[in-house]
């Protein structure tokens, strides 16, 4: 029996490691985490927690897996794609769905056994949403952002249905928030790996309706995420130190989307963008649950 060697089995397992996309992960990780404290109160369950983000990681890393294998013709197609395990070959697509029902499977027994079936529906939900709706939705039409944009929204209400085991009107503000977050952040994306997008024939705004429409639109949505981050405040959720550094952050990335209309790049200005969204998720999602203590 032929077996690897170390180097070799190093070699395949980042790349099983890398088809999970560990970024989204962390990143879909961290807004669940905030959501969790925020519904705990100070009063967290730790094996309650661990749970639901072993759980709902597992989950994510099933979604992306099977998007990576959907994806794989249009992966090498882009740049900064083409190096992906199964498009070099390096994982083949039998093994690569095997391992993405592993993982979907091993995630939603650990949410349904160990924290609650609402966050698993959610969770799942999700999934639905990434890997079907806006797989399969992304070529055809400028609006897959939006739908990858309410699947990227789906972990904060999983961390936080966690602890409280109800959809209730701050889980629905957490949904909306990360929801209009999120179409800046894509759009900023869609501007600077523009050459990617027209190379797949991905049909995103700037490609369709140009930069101006794609940047009055950024400004817009904006405009809604401060007001919904709010809320949070307005409803008691939160404390008014929350307030005041979403509001900070809101408006300085406000004030750097209408510098968009006269910048002189529009990638350098929309990797910016990008950077100052990430900035604005972390900072929130830490101050979230620091403001209720």
């Amino acid at each position: 029996m032929e077996t690897l060697s170390r180097p070799a089995f190093t070699y395949v397992t980042r790349s099983y490691y890398l088809l999970t996309k560990p970024g989204i992960i962390m990143g879909n990780a961290i807004t669940a985490t905030g959501a969790f404290l925020l519904a705990s109160r100070g009063q967290v369950d730790l094996w309650l927690f661990l749970a639901m983000f072993s759980g709902l990681s597992l989950i994510i890393a099933s979604a992306c897996v099977f998007n990576n294998f959907i994806d794989r013709e249009l992966d090498a197609k882009m740049a900064r794609t083409r190096n992906r395990a199964l498009v070099q070959g390096l994982i083949p697509p039998k093994k690569a769905i095997l391992f993405g029902i592993f993982l979907g499977v091993l995630g939603s027994l650990i949410l349904g056994l160990f924290v609650n079936l609402l966050s698993l529906g959610f969770a799942l939900f999700g999934f639905f949403v990434y890997v079907i709706l806006y797989s399969f939705s992304k070529t055809r039409t400028i609006h897959g952002t939006l739908i990858g944009s309410m699947a990227g929204a789906v972990p904060p209400v999983v961390g936080y249905c966690a602890v409280s085991n109800q959809f209730d009107l701050c889980a629905s503000i957490l949904f909306a928030m990360m929801t209009l977050w999120q179409m800046p952040h894509f759009f900023a994306i869609a501007i600077y790996r523009l050459k990617d997008y027209a190379a797949a024939s991905i049909p995103v705004l700037p490609i369709k309706k140009g930069m101006h429409i794609t940047k009055v639109q950024m400004m817009l949505y904006i405009l809604a995420f401060i007001a919904a981050t709010s809320m949070l405040t307005v409803f008691d959720y939160t404390g008014i130190g929350y307030l005041i550094v979403a509001a900070f952050l809101g408006i300085v990335w406000l004030g750097l989307c209408i510098k968009g209309f006269t910048c002189d790049s529009d990638a350098r200005w929309a990797r910016k963008m990008f950077v100052f969204s990430l900035v604005i998720v972390m900072t929130l999602s830490f101050m979230i649950p620091f403001s209720v203590l």
